[in-house]
């Protein structure tokens, strides 16, 4: 039975073991695969010297996640769909250290303000601009401010 690939890197790489193994010259998979002739050596030694299984993608190294896949995932979005004010901050924007202690409340997990971010990332939350504007809001003053005093400013700087 063949081997199923686990991601699509491995399924290249056991692409181009099936092609050497129909004939084909490093050079010819390289440029069939878009990869450097260096890699399909690379590839090529490891299935010497341990068959297709070799090809596998190895577990990454370093420490496991501590949030699993799934809280990640799906938990942490549904929580902060239920925006900021129902975890008792005030205002309905998200910033990576309210989110922080919600990680930190919901799972038990702390984690630096950095990889909060990489975190929102990895969930598909960008950085937003709030929806509404203040109702307070002079939009005369503002267009006032830029005709008039920003220019000035500016002009002062050079």
């Amino acid at each position: 039975m063949d081997t199923v690939p686990s991601d699509w890197r491995e399924a290249r790489r056991f692409r181009a073991y099936e092609l050497k193994q129909k004939g084909w010259q490093q050079t010819d998979i390289a440029e069939a695969l878009g990869v450097s002739e260096g890699a399909v050596s690379q590839w090529m030694k490891k299935a010497r010297e341990g068959g297709k299984e070799a090809l596998k993608t190895s577990p990454r190294p370093g420490r496991p996640p501590k949030l699993s896949e799934k809280k990640r995932t799906e938990r942490l979005p549904e929580l902060l769909e239920k925006g900021p004010e129902h975890f008792g901050f005030r205002g309905e924007v998200w910033t990576r250290k309210r989110v922080r202690e919600v990680i930190k409340e919901e799972f038990g997990v702390e984690y630096d303000v950095s990889q909060v971010g990489r975190i929102l990332d990895q969930i598909g939350w960008s950085r937003q601009k709030p929806d509404h504007r203040s109702d307070r809001r002079d939009e005369e003053a503002i267009e006032e401010w830029k005709e008039e005093e920003w220019p000035r400013i500016k002009k002062s700087r050079d």
